[in-house]
């Protein structure tokens, strides 16, 4: 217990789930209205096809009700200049250059997250020039990524000094706990969409698992 003089430090914010979407646009108002409606979600990176801006603002506006009516936010990977005109509320950018340059699109109304942060220094230059959340250990284009042990390492280090909040991305089931017990404010995962029990069934195993987390802390 702290002295009665000195006030308790402040708890982050119990963690909370984000979904990334799979880029097949197939089913996916079907399925995200089942993961949405099996926990409690905080966001959802949406994916977008490999077509022309008009069929993705397209794509977009079909998934924002299903989204946004469960109090989720809805943002675009990439693409910062199509999220007003597809009703988003906000975009995730790779690299810190490529956030910079999207941030006077996004800011001050929509919520820009980043990526792609190579190092601690490229982190901390993010939360600086405005970033909502940063993000670790999301695959890079090739489906590389550091190992679990690292990125819970940088969750730590990020959540132990910084206020801005941190994403830890699991590429399994398994990575949520450790993920969350390091730190992090959301976890993000794709692998939800892709597991054989069913998306809504992945996504409340995935919310026991951070249950779990908050009970022991």
């Amino acid at each position: 217990m702290p002295p009665r003089n000195e006030p308790a430090e402040p708890r982050r914010p119990a963690p909370r789930l984000y979904l990334v979407t799979p880029q097949d646009p197939a089913g996916l108002t079907d399925r995200l209205a089942a993961a949405l409606g099996a926990a409690d979600i905080a966001a959802v990176l949406l994916r977008l096809p490999d077509t022309d801006d008009r069929h993705r603002i397209n794509h977009a506006k079909a998934i924002a009700p299903t989204v946004q009516s469960k109090g989720a936010a809805l943002l675009l990977d990439g693409c910062a200049e199509l999220a007003a005109r597809a009703g988003a509320d906000g975009a995730h950018l790779r690299g810190v250059d490529t956030f910079r340059a999207a941030l006077a699109t996004l800011k001050p109304d929509r919520i820009a997250g980043c990526s792609g942060l190579a190092s601690r220094h490229d982190a901390m230059v993010a939360a600086e020039a405005g970033a909502d959340y940063v993000m670790f250990g999301e695959p890079d284009a090739a489906g590389r990524r550091p190992s679990l042990e690292a990125i819970a390492e940088r969750v730590a280090w990020w959540a132990e000094l910084f206020e801005v909040p941190c994403v830890g991305f699991a590429a399994s089931l398994e990575e949520v706990e450790p993920l969350a017990a390091a730190g992090a404010d959301f976890v993000a995962m794709d692998c939800v969409f892709a597991d054989a029990a069913g998306t809504a069934a992945s996504v409340a195993d995935a919310a026991q698992r951070l249950a779990r987390v908050e009970t022991a802390a």
